[in-house]
């Protein structure tokens, strides 16, 4: 590939959000093409054995005429399907790479490392050595580029701390200290299977309580069912379906309203179906709540943590399951001069300032994904937001 093609759009990142545009831009005549390998930041930076927090409904990735969905994939593989029952990570990787298959054959299975402005195109340098200009480009960089390490860990370095993101197979881990830092599902679930797999696990959280959610009822199907207590891609009850199901009138907000209710909204809590997996391992001992790490000591390769409590923990390796920070000064993949012309909720730093086609203030440039989550709401930070973003990005794209 070289710099001389001019596509109508480049997709920079090849998860559900990028595979979505995609699809839909593509069904709309614009010449699009995605770069990045299908699925990956699920494939390597999720723990082996972790199961999806949303229902198999409300994980769908989008094409226009919704025939590549889970349900349909589940079935011709003979997987489950079912309300109520966890998806895999696993079969939903496989998922995705099969939806880029059927409905985005047009991808370039190589990393963005950096995109610039020339003149009225952008140009994409491409990790194999070659290029790529576009008229626009949608940047669905998902959540990696936005890990959140707590200031009191700052001085640890991989392999002794690691973001629960960067987590994928944990046998390494077996007879080893691990402390999990963290309240969410990410932190108990990851703290879970370090335990079957015969690590010596603490989990650390700040919250004085660990929340969980409830055993899913059965899904609304008749129509006063729906009315009455409808489902929605975030969960039951009329808030989840309204922060759902109408991310136009969430953008109308005023912006720190809005960065308050995505911060607030499905705060850190544990998945029913892990619950008695975690109880049934961890006793009071090996979980610290209502407290925080106040500083590190690595000391001879053993890392020693003082808790605000006045106690301290010995440890092999921290993980930071401590979620996500977007700001605009992570996206690297944009050069200094671009990063610094995406204006931001909190004027150079923060969020991105998004219209309604997900554009930034740079024209072409449309960020998806996590990353729209303070302008459209908290349905960006899932799957379920993807089939929205999508539509919109597409209408607005050149052809």
């Amino acid at each position: 590939m070289t710099g001389t093609e001019i596509l109508d759009t480049a997709v920079v990142g090849a998860g559900p959000y990028g595979l979505s545009v995609a699809a839909h831009a593509q069904a709309r005549g614009t010449r699009t093409r995605v770069f990045g390998t299908p699925m990956r930041a699920w494939a390597e930076h999720m723990p082996l054995g972790m199961k999806l927090k949303s229902e198999p409904w409300a994980s769908h990735l989008s094409d226009p005429r919704d025939k590549f969905t889970l349900g349909v994939y589940c079935r011709l593989v003979g997987e489950p399907y079912a309300h109520g029952v966890p998806t895999p990570v696993e079969t939903f990787v496989d998922y995705g790479r099969w939806f880029q298959q059927k409905a985005v054959p047009d991808l370039h299975d190589t990393d963005v490392v950096r995109v610039d402005r020339e003149g009225e195109v952008f140009a994409l340098e491409l990790a194999d050595g070659s290029s790529a200009r576009a008229r626009s480009v949608v940047l669905a960089a998902g959540f990696l580029p936005f890990q959140r390490i707590p200031p009191a860990l700052a001085d640890l370095a991989a392999p002794q701390l690691l973001h629960s993101s960067s987590m994928n197979n944990l046998t390494n881990y077996a007879g080893k200290r691990v402390t999990v830092v963290g309240a969410g599902q990410a932190a108990i679930e990851t703290a879970v299977l370090l335990d079957e797999t015969g690590a010596d696990v603490t989990l650390v959280a700040r919250a004085t309580s660990l929340r969980w959610n409830s055993l899913p009822g059965k899904h609304s199907t008749g129509r006063w069912q729906r009315l009455r207590y409808p489902d929605s891609g975030l969960g039951p009850g009329f808030y989840n379906k309204v922060l759902s199901d109408l991310p136009t009138l969430f953008r109308r907000l005023p912006g720190p309203r809005r960065m308050d209710i995505v911060a607030k909204t499905l705060g850190p809590e544990g998945s029913w179906w892990v619950r008695e997996r975690f109880e049934k391992s961890f006793d009071a001992e090996h979980v610290r709540t209502g407290t925080q790490i106040t500083s590190v000591r690595p000391v001879d390769g053993v890392i020693r943590l003082a808790l605000s409590c006045g106690s301290e923990l010995e440890a092999d390796h921290v993980i930071a399951a401590t979620g996500y920070e977007v700001d605009v000064r992570k996206l690297t993949v944009l050069t200094e001069e671009l990063r610094g012309r995406v204006r931001a909720l909190r004027g150079s730093y923060g969020p991105p300032v998004l219209g309604a086609g997900f554009d930034s203030s740079v024209p072409g440039l449309h960020i998806v994904g996590l990353a729209s989550a303070a302008t459209f709401g908290p349905a960006m930070r899932f799957v379920c937001g993807a089939g929205f973003a999508a539509r919109k990005v597409a209408a607005r794209l050149p052809r």
